[in-house]
C-alpha cells in the first residue's frame, strides 16, 4: 500500500506542532513547510534551527520554502480581504500558503495539506467565516485538513478517503489553549514558540516603516531586511537613512547584501548606517550629520564622513531632538 503523506503549514507555534503530531500519530508521514516571507522575525537563522529541532522531536521532516518575492508581488500590497490592525493581510496570507502547498503536493508525492488553525481563535483569520474564505481563496478543493478543529468543520477528502480517522481528530474552538497545553505535556513538547511571537507585519512600528517606504520607493525583497534594523529617518530630499542602534545592529547591517543602498561608517566609534545610493548630496550631508549625532562626536568639532566616493565635512546636531525631526513615524 502506498504511504500516505501530508504537507503541513508549519510556523513553529504550538498549534501547528500539535496538528502535525495528531496526523503523525495516525501513521501518516508529515513534511512541515515553513514559508519564508521574510517577515517572520529578526532572528531568522535561529528560527530555522529551532524549526529543524522541533520537527525532528515530533517525527516530521522540514522544508523551508522561500516565497519572499512572490509574497511581495502578489499578496502584501493587494490583499483581497484587506489587513488586520496593521499591515498584516492574514486571510490572504493563509490562503496563499495553502495555495503554494497545494502546488507542491506532486513534488513531494503528498496527498493533502494540514493547517494548525483553530476555529474562533484569532479574530480576523480564524473565525468560521474566515476559514471558509481561506478555503475558497486557496482553491484547496477540500484537501486542507485542520486537525485541531476538524470535528467542527465540514468533512474533507483525507477523512472521506480514510487517509485519516475523523474520530481521532479534535473539536477545539475559541481562544483558550488549555487543550493544546495538555496535549503538549502528553507528548513531551516543550519550548515551543508563544502564539504572539510571530509576524513583523502585525507590529505597528514596522508597518509604519513599510507605509513610509512605499510613498517614496518600490518595495523589493532587500528592503525587508533593511526595515528590520536601526533607526529610520526620511531626509529632506526624500532619501531613506538607517542608523544602527548598537554593536549587534552594526553587525547585522554589515552582513546585508544590498543593491539600493550605500553603507557608511564614521571616522570615530559609532553606528554603521545606510542611505539610498541615489540620495542627493544635501541628503548625504544630512545623513552624515545625523549619524554623527548618534556617536560620541562633539557638536563643536567638524568631522569628515565618507559616503560612497564622496566626503562630507559636518558636525553633529547639538542634541538628538533635532535629528529626531526626521524620524519615520
Amino acid at each position: 500500500m502506498k504511504k500516505i503523506r501530508a504537507l503541513a503549514l508549519f510556523s513553529g507555534g504550538l498549534d501547528s506542532l500539535l496538528a502535525m503530531k495528531l496526523i503523525i500519530e495516525q501513521g501518516v508521514e508529515v513534511i512541515g513547510l515553513y514559508f519564508d516571507t521574510g517577515f517572520g522575525g529578526k532572528a531568522e537563522e535561529e528560527k530555522k534551527r529551532y524549526l529543524k529541532d522541533i520537527a525532528d522531536k515530533i517525527g516530521a521532516k522540514l522544508e523551508i520554502i522561500n516565497i519572499k518575492e512572490q509574497f511581495i508581488k502578489e499578496i502584501l500590497f493587494n490583499p483581497k480581504y484587506g489587513y488586520g490592525k496593521n499591515f498584516n493581510p492574514c486571510i490572504d496570507c493563509h490562503a496563499n500558503m495553502i495555495r503554494v502547498a497545494k502546488a507542491l503536493l506532486p513534488k513531494y508525492d503528498a496527498h493533502f495539506i494540514i493547517s494548525g488553525e483553530v476555529a474562533g481563535q484569532r479574530p480576523m483569520s480564524q473565525r468560521m467565516d474566515a476559514l471558509k474564505k481561506v478555503e475558497e481563496l486557496s482553491t484547496a478543493d477540500r484537501l486542507i485538513l485542520r486537525p485541531l478543529s476538524a470535528k467542527l468543520l465540514p468533512i474533507t477528502i483525507p477523512e472521506e478517503k480514510g487517509w485519516v480517522d475523523r474520530e481521532k481528530l479534535l473539536d477545539i474552538h475559541g481562544r483558550s489553549r488549555e487543550v493544546q497545553i495538555n496535549l503538549a505535556k502528553k507528548w513531551g513538547i516543550e519550548n515551543y514558540e508563544s502564539p504572539s511571537g510571530g509576524c513583523l507585519l502585525t507590529d505597528e512600528n514596522f508597518s509604519k516603516k513599510i507605509k513610509d517606504h512605499i510613498k517614496f520607493d518600490k518595495f523589493e525583497t532587500e528592503d525587508i531586511d533593511v526595515l528590520k534594523w536601526g533607526r529610520h529617518f526620511r531626509l529632506p530630499d526624500s532619501a531613506k537613512l538607517v542608523v544602527s542602534r548598537n554593536k549587534d545592529e552594526n553587525e547585522k547591517i554589515k552582513e546585508l547584501n544590498l543593491n539600493k543602498y550605500i553603507k557608511f561608517s564614521l571616522p570615530l566609534p559609532g553606528p554603521l548606517s545606510l542611505i539610498n545610493k541615489d540620495a542627493s548630496n544635501e541628503d548625504k550631508k544630512m545623513a552624515a550629520k545625523i549619524a554623527l549625532t548618534y556617536s560620541k562626536a562633539k557638536p563643536d568639532e567638524v568631522y569628515e564622513v565618507e559616503i560612497g566616493n564622496e566626503k562630507f565635512k559636518t558636525s553633529p546636531f547639538e542634541n538628538k531632538k533635532e535629528a529626531q525631526k526626521y524620524f519615520v513615524k
